[in-house]
C-alpha cells in the first residue's frame, strides 16, 4: 500500500479526505491526535452523545483552539452523515445497536464505513458488508485494531501460497476470569479504583477485555472476513510465547491444542497458575502457517523462523498493535484505494450472552463486560442451532428462564423486543446469511 504520495497530491491540491468521527472515545481520541500530522487529511466533523466531552477530547490530544473551532461538533450523527460533508464515516462509539445505524446510514448516503464497532460488525457484519458493495461504498475492519492487524496477516500469508493453520491475538487471561465484574476487574488488571477513575477507564468497557467477551468477539469478526472456523466449544485461550505458538497452535492430532487447521484462537499471556509467559503476546496478533512442502520448509531454517519439532509449522506475529494511532491506514484505503483493509465475507462466527452466575427469571441482563453476562464463541452453525442470544442483544433485556452459570442464553429465554431496528437487522442478517455465510 503506497498512499502517502497521494496524500501529498491532496494536499497541495486543497481537496484532503474528509473524515467524520462517531464517538471520541478512547480509540477516537487516539485517531484524533494523528490528524494534525497527516497531510492531505481533516476531520469534517465529530459527532458524540457530549459535544463539550469530543471538545476537550480534542484539546488533550494537542489540537490547537482554531482547529476546533473550524470543525463540527455536535450530537446527531444520522444528520452529520447525510450532509455529504464526509468521505469516510468512523464508527466508533462501541454500541451495537448505534453502530448498526449509523453503518446503514452511511452505506445510504454514500459514504465509506470504518467500523471500529466489532460488536456490530459481529451482529450483522455479512449484511452490512453486503449492501456497501451493492451501494458501491467500502465496509471496513479497523486497522490498528486486532482484527485488522490478523486478517492483514492471514492475507499475507495465503497470497504467498501457505495454508493458514491458525490466526489470532494474545491477551492476559485465565479461566476464572469469565467471572470477573465490574467490581472485580481492577484487582485482575492491578489497579485500584481510585487509579483507574483516574485514568478516566471504564470498568465495564475493561471488563469485556478482561472476561472473554472482547477475545471472542474479535475471533468472530476475523473468521467471518476469513472464512477461518471457530473453535468448536469455544476459545481455549492456551498459554503461548511468540517462541511457541508454532507448536501450541497445531492440530491435536499432530500434537497441538487446535481442534483443526484453519482455526482462530487467543493465545494467553499467563501460565494457568498465573506465571507470566515467556515472551508473551499480549498486544499482538499471529498466524501461524504451514510449509507447503520440504524446500518451504528447509527455509523456515534457513532463515531462523520459528517452527515446532517437525520443521513444518511457522508463525509470524507482530508484538503490538496501535489501536486508533495506526486507523488512518482504513481511512486512505478506503477514500484513495476504494478497497477495505478487511470485511466481512459470510456468517462463520458467532459470541452469545453466557451465565456468568445463576440468573433467575425477572433478572434484567446488562450485556458486554457486565455483571450477568460473558460472550462466548461458537460457530455461526452452534449458535443458530442453539437459538443462542447475541451478546451485543443482551443488554437491558429480562430473563424469562432461569440459566445457570455457563450456560448460553437463547432467544427464548428473553423478552425481546422484536420491534427494535437492531433486532430487524440480525434477524435479517440470521435468514439471509445462515446458510450462505457458513459456507463461504
Amino acid at each position: 500500500m503506497y498512499i502517502y504520495q497521494d496524500l501529498l497530491a491532496r494536499a497541495q491540491a486543497g481537496t484532503p479526505v474528509r473524515v467524520g468521527l462517531i464517538g471520541a472515545g478512547k480509540f477516537g481520541s487516539m485517531f484524533l491526535s494523528q490528524v494534525p500530522t497527516t497531510p492531505g487529511l481533516e476531520v469534517a466533523w465529530i459527532a458524540d452523545l457530549s459535544p463539550d466531552r469530543a471538545r476537550a477530547a480534542c484539546r488533550s490530544v494537542g489540537w490547537p483552539d482554531d482547529l476546533i473551532a473550524r470543525t463540527t461538533v455536535e450530537d446527531d450523527a444520522r444528520r452529520l452523515i447525510a450532509s455529504g460533508a464526509a468521505d469516510v464515516v468512523v464508527e466508533a462509539t462501541g454500541v451495537p445497536s448505534v453502530g448498526l445505524v449509523h453503518a446503514r446510514e452511511a452505506i445510504r448516503n454514500g459514504v465509506h464505513i470504518v467500523m471500529v464497532n466489532v460488536e456490530a460488525d459481529v451482529l450483522a457484519g455479512p449484511l452490512l458488508a453486503e449492501e456497501a458493495r451493492q451501494a458501491g461504498v467500502v465496509y471496513s475492519m479497523a486497522y490498528g485494531d486486532q482484527p485488522a492487524l490478523t486478517c492483514e496477516m492471514v492475507e499475507w500469508a495465503r497470497s504467498t501460497g501457505f495454508d493458514v493453520v491458525a490466526a489470532g491475538k494474545g491477551t492476559k487471561f485465565l479461566p476464572a476470569y469469565h467471572a470477573s465484574t465490574p467490581d472485580t476487574v481492577w484487582d485482575h488488571y492491578g489497579l485500584t479504583g481510585e487509579q483507574a477513575a483516574a485514568a478516566g477507564m471504564n470498568s465495564q468497557m475493561f471488563n469485556s477485555f478482561l472476561d472473554g467477551t472482547k477475545s471472542a468477539l474479535e475471533m468472530a469478526a476475523i473468521a467471518n472476513a476469513t472464512g477461518l472456523t471457530p473453535p468448536p466449544d469455544g476459545l481455549m485461550f492456551p498459554p503461548a510465547g511468540m517462541d511457541d505458538l508454532a507448536h501450541v497452535l497445531r492440530p491435536k492430532s499432530e500434537g497441538g491444542q487446535l481442534a483443526a487447521k484453519g482455526q482462530v484462537e487467543v493465545v494467553s499471556s499467563l501460565e494457568r497458575d498465573g506465571r507470566p509467559v515467556f515472551k508473551d503476546l499480549r498486544w499482538g496478533v499471529y498466524v501461524v502457517i504451514e510449509a507447503p512442502n520440504d524446500y518451504a520448509a528447509a527455509c523456515f531454517r534457513q532463515y531462523g523462523m520459528n517452527t515446532d519439532a517437525t520443521g513444518r509449522y511457522s508463525a509470524m506475529y507482530k508484538p503490538f498493535h496501535l489501536i486508533g494511532l495506526e486507523l488512518n491506514v482504513s481511512i486512505l484505503s478506503a477514500a484513495i484505494l476504494k478497497r477495505p483493509t478487511g470485511s466481512t465475507q459470510g456468517f462463520r462466527g458467532d459470541v452469545v450472552a453466557t451465565a456468568k452466575r445463576d440468573l433467575k427469571a425477572g433478572d434484567m441482563l446488562d450485556g458486554e463486560g457486565g455483571f450477568t453476562v460473558w460472550g462466548k464463541l461458537y460457530p455461526a452453525e452452534t449458535s443458530l442451532k442453539i437459538g443462542g442470544l447475541p451478546i451485543g442483544l443482551a443488554h437491558n433485556v429480562k430473563l424469562k428462564a432461569d440459566i445457570k452459570t455457563g450456560q448460553p442464553i437463547r432467544w427464548v429465554d428473553v423478552e425481546a423486543d422484536e420491534s427494535s431496528e437492531a433486532i430487524r437487522i440480525r434477524r435479517d442478517m440470521e435468514r439471509r446469511f445462515g446458510r450462505k455465510g457458513m459456507a463461504a
